[in-house]
């Protein structure tokens, strides 16, 4: 889905940056520490170390927006780009803030005009090494990096990763008590939902993100399979050993989910991706498309950021409607 943009850098801002490109920037000599740093954090495989706070950050994808504007961190960013649906309206105001640099990824250009210290990615698409926007040619000129530990390469995604994500977030900008204090916040709605769910029988779950010839579907690393299992599901598409992955309808036929979850983004409607799954003759015996039941979720729900917590209450009720509340 396309959203409204507010800001875009003009071409003549590209200029000077462009007229620099041509070698990597060098690093300033380091200051004195700023308090509290130096802090040295390694990142899927990247080590960084801050002698103080970032200034000038980008965010790339909206749930590392949303994790840095929770933590009141707007201020901290000098740009930011590719939304997949509304932003949570508790930080629309500090969003709007915020220049956007581009309606999906900025060109390297875009994002060099923006002079960033920082650049934040939620999906690893967002550091393109074909066009000179890898993590390591961003550090190679002078520019920090952090990719949200969803898209590092390790095992399936938890909760437990989410705190360490906003943990080190805080810490890297200076604010690990706001840190804590979201984290504290996140606990109790987790700990609240799994009393309210004891002892509830999961029942069978079928993401259904898009896709026509094959089913494009959450897998089990990513911290969508986690929500399923916290919301009293059970993913059958678990032993799929990635974040995001194709499926065949034959294999959702096989698996006969009892619930079919849609995930709610981009152009296409969740009405129409119910039509397309209830007008396949192929699907007509699956319980779920032969019951109609249908749970939707926002996708920036289903990804590591501040939505989680929120996201599991919100999915169990879908779920489980009868579970005491």
């Amino acid at each position: 889905m396309s959203w409204p943009r507010r800001v875009l850098l003009p071409a003549a801002a590209l200029v000077p940056l462009l007229a620099g490109c041509s070698a990597p920037a060098e690093r300033a000599p380091a200051a004195k520490a700023a308090p509290g740093f130096p802090y040295t954090v390694t990142n899927c495989g990247v080590r960084s170390t801050f002698q103080a706070p970032p200034k000038r950050a980008v965010t790339m994808n909206q749930h590392v927006t949303e994790i840095m504007l929770a933590l009141g961190l707007e201020k901290s960013l000098v740009g930011t780009a590719y939304l997949d649906d509304a932003v949570l309206p508790a930080y629309e105001k500090a969003y709007d803030s915020v220049p956007v640099l581009a309606e999906e990824y900025p060109s390297k250009e875009a994002l060099l005009a923006a002079n960033p210290d920082f650049v934040y990615g939620g999906y690893a698409s967002a550091f393109d090494a074909k066009n000179g926007s890898g993590r390591d040619d961003l550090e190679k000129a002078g520019i920090s990096t952090r990719l949200n530990t969803e898209y590092c390469p390790s095992g399936r995604t938890s909760v437990d990763d989410l705190y360490r994500e906003v943990t080190e977030v805080g810490r890297t900008f200076g604010v690990p008590d706001r840190a804590e204090k979201w984290i504290a916040g996140a606990r109790a709605t987790v700990a609240a939902d799994e009393k309210r769910l004891k002892g509830v029988a999961p029942v069978s779950v079928f993401v259904y993100d898009s896709g026509d010839k094959t089913a494009f579907t959450a897998g089990g690393k990513g911290i969508g399979n986690e929500l399923i299992t916290r919301a009293g599901g059970r993913n059958v598409f678990s032993d799929l050993d990635k974040a995001f992955g194709d499926a065949t309808w034959e294999q959702v036929v096989a698996r006969r989910p009892e619930v079919v979850v849609i995930y709610d983004y981009g152009s296409t409607t969740v009405e129409q991706k119910k039509k397309r799954l209830l007008d396949d003759p192929a699907l007509k015996d699956v319980p779920a498309i032969r019951n109609r039941r249908f749970a939707v979720m926002p996708l920036s729900d289903t990804v590591l950021g501040v939505r989680v917590p929120d996201a599991v209450t919100k999915l169990a009720a879908q779920l489980h409607p009868a579970a005491d509340r």
